[in-house]
C-alpha cells in the first residue's frame, strides 16, 4: 500500500527544524546524517554533516525531511523546500509515478532508478508540485 507524507527540506537546519517540530508535537524523531551512510562518496565532505534522511512519527502525523543535497544551480527557494512524498512497496511506484509526471512539465526529473536505500524518483509535476517517490527495496 502506498502512503503519503509531507517532505520538507532544509538548506542546513534540518535537524533544528525537526528537533524543534519534534519539542511542539512530541513523537519519536530518527535523523540520518549523509556521512553515515554508503551515499557520502557521492557527494563532498562538506554535506557529510547534512541530514539526509529525517522522520518525525506523532501518533497520525509523519513528517519527512532532508538536506538540500541539490548542486547550486538549483538553490532552495520559497515554493520549493516542499514535495509530497510517496513511499511503499516499489513494484507499486511505477503506475502513479508515470501518470504524474505526464510529460508536459517535469523539471527535475530523476525517474525511478535503485539507490542504495530502495527505489527513488522525483520531480515536478505541470502544476509546480514536487513529487519524491521512495520504494523499499
Amino acid at each position: 500500500m502506498l502512503t503519503s507524507t509531507p517532505f520538507l527540506l532544509f538548506d542546513g537546519e534540518c535537524a533544528e527544524a525537526m528537533t524543534f517540530y519534534r519539542s511542539c508535537l512530541g513523537g519519536e524523531l530518527t535523523l540520518t546524517r549523509l556521512g553515515e551512510t554508503p551515499m557520502k562518496d557521492q557527494l563532498p565532505p562538506e554535506k557529510h554533516d547534512r541530514i539526509i534522511n529525517a522522520s518525525l512519527v506523532a501518533g497520525g502525523i509523519v513528517i519527512s525531511a532532508t538536506d538540500w543535497m541539490a548542486s547550486p544551480e538549483f538553490d532552495p527557494v520559497p515554493g520549493n523546500t516542499f514535495a509530497i512524498f510517496i513511499t511503499g512497496p516499489a513494484a507499486e511506484l511505477t503506475e502513479p509515478f508515470e501518470k504524474l509526471k505526464d510529460g508536459t512539465n517535469n523539471s527535475r526529473l530523476q525517474e525511478l532508478h535503485e539507490m542504495p536505500f530502495g527505489t527513488y524518483g522525483q520531480f515536478y509535476d505541470r502544476y509546480g508540485v514536487q513529487w519524491i517517490f521512495r520504494g523499499d527495496s
